[in-house]
């Protein structure tokens, strides 16, 4: 039997490079981003330096990298991936992400990170939806990077979804909502989301992180709000 050929995520057209989910043209017209601040992700005068917002008052981690704002395809992607079980974006997205922090990295401003964790979902969440996005992400990630992906993150209390509240709302939300079960001390750490918003969650779990020790944060996310 004849399989059938991988086609473009976009286009449609048959991929010479099946793994890649994205044919060349249409990579190269991807939406660009602006100008982000290399530690909070949000628009910026230059990616070199932290922005007045991160001078003035910085964020727990020390670097933000993502594929892209909020917009399509980014946001079909992210829903189809998260809601609609099209688990099949998953080496895409997750090459998409690898490629954005290797252009930082390059720049020789970030670590390269030893460790990956996902933001976990509560448990009664997980089996509702059957999977964690951010682990299908994960995998394929810490395959390429030869780096551990660790599970000893968990969300102990469930609360409400946090794109139903505001920012004063998520933070509290989220208080005391996770708990880490492994040795992170000395240890540079990426840790994945699918969208970043506000940054509750990423603030929460990386002072976490770094109140036991951890090296660095960095945070990798699909999508960020700007």
């Amino acid at each position: 039997m004849l399989s059938m050929p991988a086609l473009c995520w976009l286009c449609r057209l048959p991929l010479r490079m099946t793994q890649h989910g994205l044919c060349s043209p249409c990579l190269r017209q991807l939406p660009a981003l602006p100008l982000l601040c290399p530690r909070c992700g949000l628009p910026a005068g230059n990616v070199r330096h932290p922005c007045g917002r991160c001078l003035q008052k910085p964020p727990p981690w020390q670097a933000l990298i993502c594929v892209n704002s909020y917009r399509p395809p980014f946001s079909l992607w992210v829903n189809q991936l998260k809601f609609s079980r099209v688990t099949a974006l998953r080496v895409m997205l997750a090459r998409l992400l690898l490629l954005s922090w290797q252009n930082v990295y390059r720049r020789g401003d970030l670590p390269r990170p030893d460790l990956l964790l996902s933001v976990p979902l509560h448990r009664r969440r997980r089996w509702q939806r059957g999977y964690n996005q951010t682990d299908l992400l994960a995998a394929p990630l810490a395959h390429w990077l030869g780096c551990e992906w660790g599970t000893g993150l968990h969300r102990q209390r469930q609360g409400a979804l946090q794109h139903q509240l505001s920012a004063r709302q998520r933070r509290s939300n989220l208080r005391g909502a996770f708990r880490l079960e492994m040795a992170v001390r000395g240890r540079h750490i990426a840790l994945l989301d699918d969208v970043v918003t506000t940054g509750s969650t990423s603030e929460e779990i990386s002072r976490l992180l770094l109140a036991q020790g951890a090296a660095s944060v960095q945070i990798w996310c699909l999508c960020r709000t700007l």
